[in-house]
C-alpha cells in the first residue's frame, strides 16, 4: 500500500467487502436502533446508523504503512540533500506527464512515472539505512580502537599476561575495528552510488519534459522507459546490499 492515496486505498476489496457485510448491516440497524429508543425518531435512527455502518467501514480502510511519508527532515546529510532531490526530480516528472498529451502518450508516460515513483522510495529507504549507518559508525572511535590494540600487543609478552583474558581482549578489539572499517566502506559505496543515481534521476526528469512536449509517437519513449527501469533495479540492489552487508550490524560501544 506504500504511496496509495486516501482515494486508492478506499477502493479495495476489503473496504468493498465491508460496505455489504453482516457486520456493516449490523452496525447500521444497531446504530438505527439506538436513534429510536434515544426519542430522536427517523432523523436520529438515520445519522446514528449511517455512523455505525461508516464507522464499521472507515475501520476496513487500509493504513498506509508507517514509513510511507517521505521527510527528508529526519535525516542528517548527505542523506536529506539526497532525498530532497529525488522528491523535486519526481515532482517535474508528475508535471510533464500530467501536461502531456492525453492518449496514448500519456498513458504511457504514467507506467514510466510509477516506476519513477517506486525510486524515489527507494532512495528514501537507503537514505534512512545510510542516516542509521552513520549513527552506528558514530559510536565507535577507530584512532582510540587502534590504541588500545597496540597497549595490548605491547602487553602480550608480559609475565602476567599468560593464561590472562588478554587473548579475548585484542579479539573484541578487532572485531569491533573491523565493524567500523566494514560501515565505513558500506557509508562510502551507498554515497557515491546514490548521487550517481539521483544524477540519472534528474536527467530522466530533464528529458520526461523535454518528451512530453516534442514526442509524436509513443515508441519515442521506448529508450527513456528503459533508463528509468535500469535506474530503479540499481536502487533496489543498491537497498538490498546496504541491508544485507550493514543490516544487523551491532557497534560496541568503546570501553
Amino acid at each position: 500500500m506504500a504511496g496509495l492515496s486516501l482515494r486508492d486505498r478506499f477502493f479495495t476489496p476489503p473496504v468493498a467487502r465491508a460496505i455489504t457485510s453482516p457486520t456493516g448491516i449490523l452496525a447500521l440497524g444497531a446504530g438505527a436502533a439506538l436513534g429510536i429508543l434515544s426519542g430522536g425518531g427517523i432523523v436520529a435512527a438515520i445519522v446514528l446508523g449511517a455512523l455505525g455502518w461508516g464507522g464499521r467501514v472507515a475501520a476496513a480502510i487500509p493504513r498506509a504503512p508507517k514509513d510511507a511519508r517521505i521527510d527528508p527532515f529526519t535525516l542528517g546529510e548527505p542523506w536529506r540533500h539526497f532525498v530532497t532531490d529525488a522528491l523535486q526530480a519526481r515532482t517535474r516528472f508528475h508535471e510533464s506527464v500530467a501536461s502531456a498529451r492525453s492518449g496514448p502518450m500519456q498513458d504511457r508516460l504514467r507506467e514510466i512515472q510509477s516506476r519513477v515513483d517506486t525510486g524515489v522510495e527507494e532512495v528514501w529507504r537507503i537514505a534512512r539505512r545510510g542516516h542509521d549507518l552513520v549513527d552506528a559508525r558514530r559510536r565507535v572511535d577507530p584512532d582510540t580502537v587502534r590504541r588500545d590494540i597496540a597497549a595490548t600487543e605491547a602487553n602480550a609478552n608480559q609475565p602476567w599476561a599468560s593464561g590472562s583474558t588478554l587473548k579475548r581482549t585484542m579479539e573484541s578489539l578487532k572485531a569491533q575495528l573491523a565493524t567500523v572499517e566494514r560501515l565505513e566502506r558500506v557509508i562510502g559505496d551507498a554515497d557515491s552510488r546514490l548521487r550517481l543515481l539521483n544524477a540519472r534521476l534528474d536527467e530522466a526528469a530533464a528529458r520526461t519534459i523535454e518528451l512530453s512536449v516534442q514526442a509524436n509517437d509513443v515508441a519515442e519513449l521506448g529508450g527513456l522507459g528503459d533508463d528509468v527501469d535500469q535506474m530503479v533495479d540499481e536502487m533496489e540492489a543498491l537497498r538490498q546490499a546496504i541491508e544485507e552487508t550493514g543490516g544487523g550490524t551491532a557497534v560496541a560501544e568503546p570501553g
